[in-house]
């Protein structure tokens, strides 16, 4: 029987808005509500939760009632150092007393992650960046990106922090825009408890190979995390796992296995118009195929192909055990 773990982020099972939408695609929920969802949902045992608590929650025991009834845990923890307040950056903001504040709401939601027994503080600085020539002094921001994180990490030895990467959006360029420059961050960083978090869709959408991004962090010690959704790689469209780039994402998960990379599959998908359970039963659905088909695949006829550049037999083991694992 597999002991493969699934998570997913709580937005997933959020009210979600857009510029269209304004008043949001359904009713808005509490953190509670969003929990009890998270429960309906097959093999799911984990969640990712936002810091602050969505919805204005602030009852500890209260979100920890309605964890332990829907049988979840806490894998990580968010802060939300991407909102209004942080508009000019987080950890790179040109205010000093906006990068204090970006560090006490980390260190909170660090304490938050020692509550729960969570793996993680999740850091995504969506706001540290830049959208046009001459607005920034490169030097300067790429040192805020570093020492802010790395402040942080040493600051909490005792805790893991991941970096989720992310070409753009909200800003046109994100400062951990790849997993090669966020590695190079993290090297320059010099701390060991500071890795990634690589979030399959990120990687599509900013030109990478996810597979290939993969091995890079594993081969650095750094891969402590990773989300999975879809894409059509044009944009962070967070779509059901496997719906557009199955292909991929079999390779992903295939450089996990090949690499003995043990660690929640998490789903980082947004269900703006369909049902939210719906949309992660159908995508751990997909998952289990994924694990069979690991199961059936002859890892060892895949690397003499590989070892050949044989793209035509790497193809036809990797779809014969794709597709006949249904």
């Amino acid at each position: 029987m597999s002991k493969q773990r699934y998570g997913a982020g709580i937005w997933h099972f959020a009210t979600y808005v857009d510029r269209y939408a304004t008043d949001g695609y359904g009713p808005p929920r509490t953190l509670i509500e969003m929990i009890d969802l998270a429960g309906q949902v097959d093999d799911l045992s984990v969640v990712d939760i936002n810091y602050p608590f969505p919805g204005g929650e602030t009852s500890f025991d209260k979100v920890e009632e309605a964890l332990k009834r829907n049988n979840l845990s806490v894998i990580g923890i968010t802060p939300e150092i991407y909102t209004r307040q942080f508009a000019k950056g987080a950890f790179t903001n040109p205010d000093p007393g906006v990068r204090k504040l970006a560090n006490e709401m980390v260190n909170d939601a660090a304490n938050v992650v020692r509550r729960f027994g969570a793996d993680y503080v999740k850091l995504w600085p969506g706001q540290d960046g830049w959208d046009y020539p001459f607005q920034v002094d490169h030097k300067q921001l790429w040192r805020h990106s570093i020492e802010g994180i790395g402040e942080l990490a040493s600051q909490n030895p005792d805790l893991k922090f991941v970096i989720e990467y992310k070409p753009r959006e909200p800003r046109v360029h994100m400062s951990y825009d790849s997993v090669a420059r966020t590695l190079l961050g993290i090297e320059k960083m010099g701390v060991p408890n500071v890795g990634i978090l690589l979030d399959f869709g990120h990687s599509l959408y900013g030109g990478e190979s996810p597979a290939d991004a993969a091995q890079l962090a594993i081969d650095h010690g750094r891969l402590f995390g990773m989300d999975v959704n879809d894409n059509f790689r044009s944009w962070d469209d967070d779509l059901i796992a496997g719906s557009v780039h199955p292909i991929e994402l079999f390779e992903f998960f295939y450089t996990l296995r090949k690499n003995k990379w043990e660690g929640v599959w998490q789903l980082d998908q947004f269900p703006f118009r369909e049902d939210c359970v719906a949309v992660a039963n159908t995508a751990i659905d997909f998952l289990k195929i994924v694990e069979r088909a690991l199961d059936k695949l002859d890892f060892a006829a895949m690397q003499k192909a590989q070892d050949e550049h044989d793209a035509v037999t790497a193809l036809k083991l990797a779809r014969e055990a794709l597709f006949t694992s249904y």
